[in-house]
């Protein structure tokens, strides 16, 4: 078999094709709750504690270049060491958003599985021996 077939099968298989869509999916939902962590979450939580924005929260590990505005972006360009805290709070901030509605979603799908009407199951059927021994009791009533 050639690597051409062996790679046409893995890849058609089905277990592949919804890992592709679960990624592409996720990659866009993390997009969306960058989003609402950036640009709504994290100014309240900001706000709340003392107007603090946290994507600025950084400690310089290097020396800082004469002229170079205080800014992470600017200490970044400037090629000087930045431990970036605040961007760290913001992502796990962002992670924990994240798993928590993940969390509810699947909490739903279940709950939604468990109210989903089951079928019966079929009855068994009827061992071999069983329906013999019935068949030889219906033959002595005669």
């Amino acid at each position: 078999m050639s690597m051409m077939t062996e790679f046409k099968e893995f890849a058609i298989k089905g277990n592949v094709m919804d890992l592709a869509v679960g990624v592409i999916i996720g990659g866009a939902f993390g997009k969306i709750v960058e989003s609402v962590v950036s640009d709504m979450v994290m100014p309240i939580v900001g706000a709340i504690i003392g107007k603090l924005d946290f994507s600025n929260l950084f400690i310089a590990l290097g020396q800082v270049p004469e002229g170079t505005a205080r800014t992470l972006a600017d200490l970044k360009k400037a090629g000087v060491p930045v431990f970036a805290y605040g961007s760290f709070i913001t992502v796990a901030v962002n992670f924990a958003i994240l798993a928590f509605i993940i969390f509810m979603m699947v909490k739903q799908i279940n709950r939604l599985k468990k109210e989903a009407p089951a079928t019966p199951p079929a009855p068994p059927a009827t061992p071999e021996d069983v329906l013999l021994l019935r068949e030889i009791r219906d033959n002595l009533k005669k």
